[in-house]
């Protein structure tokens, strides 16, 4: 595709940490190696809050989901699924429409391998092994075609990824290479941790981050601001209540809510309008 450089994925490297694998110890789970574990202890020691935002992201997308098969959507495609977990997205989907199909796509070997022996039977999901850098290897592969109709209203996740990329030239092409592709009545949903409410421990994850390789491209200061995370909703139409932080994004009633200054996540869900006729 013009303006993309293709990416062949990195191989499996149990030595070298992955971001996939270091959020998985953050929630708790056990898909993990010694050098995530380092990596992931590193950053708890730098932003102890880490794994209480990474269980409100998953709570995040829970209700993204919901309100999203609420709203009709029965096309999902999940981009950076990470390893499974307990509440993926096609178990809350199908809760309000059994007929949805769902794509899961990462680029690490590890979160594919095992995704794909856990739904082995499920004839409507499908994990492929793509990289966000070239969105292309995602949308054409012959796997997305045969359960998503891009012709069709269909909800992209980018649930926690875009962070991973420091170039922000290359993040904006790529979301608007997917705003691009899908149809009117799409949704494309955001989430992104942001330096604005704690700036000097941003820059240290950051820096370590880069360390460790848990980011690609050009070497950058701090993680994006809301001024930088905004645009990349290109003019999509911005469902209520807007662009918050994720614990604030249509909260479940009587939910506790995280204090303001340990979330510095945004998230927010932007819907594709009908082009305009002559």
């Amino acid at each position: 595709m013009p303006g993309f450089t293709s990416v062949e994925p990195a191989g499996f490297d149990p030595a070298v940490a992955n971001e996939a694998r270091v959020y998985d110890y953050w929630l708790g789970g056990k898909n993990n190696f010694a050098a995530d574990r380092e990596a992931a202890e590193r950053a708890i020691a730098i932003a102890p809050e880490l794994p209480m935002m990474c269980r409100e992201g998953r709570r995040f997308l829970g209700r993204v989901v919901r309100f999203l098969a609420a709203s009709g959507i029965r096309q999902f495609v999940d981009i950076g699924c990470g390893l499974p977990t307990q509440g993926s997205v096609h178990e809350i989907a199908r809760e309000c429409a059994p007929d949805v199909t769902v794509v899961y796509a990462d680029n690490d070997p590890v979160v594919v391998s095992h995704g794909q022996a856990l739904l082995k039977d499920d004839e409507r999901t499908a994990v492929i092994r793509g990289d966000l850098r070239d969105p292309d290897t995602i949308l054409d592969h012959p796997d997305l075609r045969r359960l998503v109709d891009l012709d069709r209203p269909v909800a992209v996740l980018l649930i926690s990824v875009l962070n991973v990329i420091s170039d922000d030239d290359l993040v904006a092409a790529v979301t608007a290479r997917l705003r691009e592709a899908i149809a009117p009545g799409s949704y494309l949903a955001v989430s992104h941790a942001v330096s604005d409410i704690r700036p000097e421990t941003t820059a240290r994850l950051a820096a370590l981050f880069q360390d460790a390789r848990l980011v690609t491209g050009s070497r950058r200061p701090q993680v994006r601001s809301r001024a930088e995370v905004e645009p990349l909703f290109g003019d999509l139409e911005i469902v209520e209540p807007g662009i918050v932080q994720v614990m604030d994004w249509r909260p479940d009633p009587g939910s506790l809510r995280p204090p303001s200054d340990k979330m510095w996540v945004l998230g927010g869900v932007g819907r594709k309008k009908a082009a305009r006729s002559n």
